[in-house]
């Protein structure tokens, strides 16, 4: 078998291959959008515990 014969994939290349370029693609862009949600919702609870406080202090005086 030659390394051509081996990227042709017995003409199945472009199924193949566009397979492992699409499953890389989405292990790279998975924890991407992991870390952005974990950001956004780590805001939203900073906002959350920031309204909560002021209630507390509007509450008191």
């Amino acid at each position: 078998m030659s390394v051509a014969e081996f990227f042709d994939m017995g003409g199945y290349a472009l199924y193949v291959w566009g397979s492992f370029g699409v499953s890389a693609l989405l292990l790279v862009i998975e924890p991407i959008m992991l870390r952005n949600h974990r950001r956004a919702t780590l805001q939203r609870i900073g906002r959350i515990i920031r309204i909560k406080a002021g209630e507390k202090y509007e509450g008191k005086t």
